[in-house]
């Protein structure tokens, strides 16, 4: 398969659609990101990886770094114990509902709505000593990449503007669903989102879900089998807030999504792929780039159905 060439068709073909949909504005750092931006890339198991457009330039990958620490707290208390504390269905609901969390007894549907990540970000701080420095060196050891950062700014610009991050974190340790004080947890949660990356890191660090929970540079193994396939499970079902069934639809992959305007997705023992493209669908969900995502699991003829 001859990916780059794949990949320069949809890069010329996207064009008209990526200065469509509305940037995360109510992030005032994310404001600032000029809508024309566009990336994607695509690395195949134990092989080259393959980019277009802006893949090399980081930006801020908010939600998908829930994957990351859905990892991260697996490893730590394990299955049993983190089904106690969150479940594992679609919301159906946007991905900041306070409603829904009231309505289910403070217990969040699933680790990919904000609810669930802020008890994710509680686990890694009752069992590390620095939760945020944690969940950084994992992301660049996944990445293989050093220089992956926290963009202090945009940590600062979600705390602004966390109001409602701040009514789940109170209304989920009203539920007894949060061991540490909700600064604290907030504070986590505010620096994962914050987490720079590119196309090109997000397509390494995900490419450990792709290859059945083993890191494929190093092979050391991050994961049991068993426990990606779960994680894997999750990110069908729950990885792009409440457009999960339109996204299986068009697009037939796994994968997590960001307000940043990244999506990550894989095909389990093939390759890792993703796009950015800051424009947001209603869903909050990259526009361009699900529409990109779409077009290369046409034009290739590979999905995981």
């Amino acid at each position: 398969m001859d990916y780059q060439t794949v990949l320069e068709e949809i890069f010329e073909e996207i064009k008209p659609f990526v200065s469509k949909g509305k940037i995360a504005d109510y992030i005032p750092a994310l404001a600032q990101v000029p809508l024309e931006k566009f990336g994607m890339a695509v690395q195949v198991l134990k092989g080259n990886t393959f980019f277009v457009g802006d893949a090399l330039e980081s930006f801020s990958i908010q939600s998908i770094s829930k994957a990351y620490t859905l990892i991260l707290a697996l490893q730590l208390i394990g299955e049993g114990n983190l089904l106690k504390r969150i479940g594992r269905e679609p919301s159906g609901n946007a991905f900041n509902s306070l409603v829904q969390l009231e309505y289910e007894n403070g217990i969040p549907r699933n680790p990919f709505v904000n609810a669930g990540a802020l008890v994710l970000a509680d686990i890694i701080l009752s069992h590390t000593k620095d939760a945020s420095q944690t969940i950084l060196d994992f992301v660049r050891e996944l990445s293989d990449n050093q220089n992956i950062h926290v963009d202090v700014k945009v940590a600062e610009s979600e705390k602004q503007a966390g109001f409602r991050n701040a009514a789940l974190a109170n209304f989920l340790k009203s539920y007894g669903n949060l061991e540490n004080d909700v600064e604290k947890v907030l504070d986590v949660y505010f620096h994962q989102c914050a987490l720079s990356m590119s196309c090109v890191d997000l397509c390494q660090s995900f490419s450990t879900l792709a290859n059945h929970g083993q890191f494929p540079l190093s092979g050391k193994q991050i994961l049991t089998p068993s426990q990606a396939k779960r994680i894997n499970a999750l990110m069908l079902t729950c990885g792009t807030y409440d457009a999960v069934g339109d996204f299986a639809y068009r697009v037939g992959l796994p994968g997590k999504s960001g307000v940043g305007g990244g999506i990550a997705a894989f095909i389990p023992g093939r390759l890792s792929i993703t796009a950015w493209s800051p424009g947001l669908n209603k869903s909050g969900n990259s526009l361009a780039g699900t529409l990109a995502l779409e077009w290369f699991t046409t034009k290739t003829g590979m999905s995981i159905f």
